[in-house]
């Protein structure tokens, strides 16, 4: 269910430039957004998990402030992550 090292680092390589830079906004979305697909199929499973599901949300909403942050800074980085990660329409 959780992220693995290996798994972080490539994420960081593919979307922050390489995996020692952890703080780019874009890394830091990728797995957020990674995390977020991991729980929402454990939430298909297990609908009562009220816990996981309050920290859904919350990993929702950072995610939402960092591309607000990142589309008032960078436009065309933001439209190049959605685009990549899939995320809007």
């Amino acid at each position: 269910m959780s992220i693995t090292k290996e798994k972080k680092s490539t994420i960081f390589t593919q979307f922050g430039g390489n995996a020692a830079n952890t703080g780019s906004i874009e890394g830091q979305v990728a797995l957020l957004t990674e995390r977020i697909l991991d729980i929402s199929g454990h939430l298909k499973v297990n609908k009562k998990d009220f816990s996981t599901q309050r920290g859904l949300m919350k990993m929702v909403g950072r995610r939402k402030r960092l591309l607000s942050y990142l589309q008032k800074h960078n436009l065309i980085g933001y439209r190049q992550l959605i685009e990549k990660l899939g995320i809007r329409k």
